[in-house]
């Protein structure tokens, strides 16, 4: 099952949900008015099998707007869970190399900040690109959905946007390329019911569109993410209280080449089969 938020015609913010056929329900006539309650429920794909048959509205897709799918939730991220996205940070600095060596084969992951719910952009809106970054990617990411016992109760889609030239130039400098206006992505659903067997059967796939020409695109399996998901849903929550739940990204393993740089205009395309298209076009911010 699917779960996500959005604006109706009128503009009023919704929770709503996708049947086997990706019909849109509308679930407001159930009383779900909010995303959060449904997430604390002990299993919310059964809820939503009980609530699909209740005759629902469906709103035209054509005729509504997505939202993030978070309210109150922080978005962190986990970093250097796979070879790919190892290699890369490696590359990119000579002085910082040797502690992304470490944090791959380390016990304990590299777990970072990311945004606050109130700056996440939603599929359809727009991603940024730092004005004072000289090499701009965005990176396709697998996120975790906990609930606010630090239980994984679903799976969306993310782009953790990043400033590789500042991060390369030293590592200290890792919230600034990665923490900025418009630097993360979430949506449009959340799938919930899967487990992490099946979520690691997945597929994440980028297209980068430039003047409606192909400029890049990848693909990665979720199965090449080195550490279980419960591992890093424990590190990040030690010594930590999300009251509202929280997000966690797990790290890309797509990575562009180190000729390519995000332009304004772009659109970025990710897909993860399991949950659906998250899409965005590059600003300058």
């Amino acid at each position: 099952m699917k779960i996500c938020r959005f604006k109706d015609k009128d503009g009023e913010i919704k929770v709503g949900c996708a049947t086997s056929s990706l019909e849109l329900l509308d679930l407001t006539p159930a009383g779900v008015t909010r995303l959060q309650p449904l997430l604390e429920t002990d299993d919310p794909a059964a809820h939503l099998r009980q609530l699909a048959p209740l005759g629902l509205p469906i709103p035209a897709l054509a005729e509504v707007q997505w939202c993030a799918p978070v309210e109150q939730q922080e978005v962190w991220a986990a970093g250097v869970t796979y070879l790919r996205s190892k290699d890369a940070r490696m590359e990119e600095s000579d002085f910082s190399a040797t502690a992304y060596d470490k944090v791959y084969a380390a016990e304990r992951p590299e777990i970072f900040f990311k945004s606050l719910a109130q700056k996440v952009a939603a599929s359809g809106e727009s991603v940024g690109i730092r004005h004072d970054a000289r090499w701009n990617v965005p990176e396709p990411e697998l996120a975790l959905v906990l609930n606010s016992s630090g239980t994984i109760i679903g799976y969306t889609i993310g782009n953790d946007m990043s400033s590789r030239d500042i991060e390369g130039e030293n590592l200290l400098y890792l919230p600034q390329a990665k923490i900025y206006h418009r630097s993360c992505a979430l949506g449009p659903w959340i799938t919930v019911g899967a487990t992490e067997q099946e979520a690691r059967q997945w597929k994440i796939s980028i297209e980068i569109r430039r003047a409606g020409e192909n400029v890049f695109c990848g693909e990665t399996s979720v199965d090449n993410i080195k550490r279980r998901f419960n591992e890093l849903a424990g590190f990040l929550c030690r010594s930590q209280k999300f009251p509202h739940g929280v997000v966690l990204l797990t790290g890309t393993g797509i990575v562009p080449p180190a000729a390519f740089t995000l332009e304004a205009g772009d659109v970025v395309r990710i897909e993860i089969t399991g949950i659906g298209l998250l899409q965005n076009t590059v600003t300058v911010v």
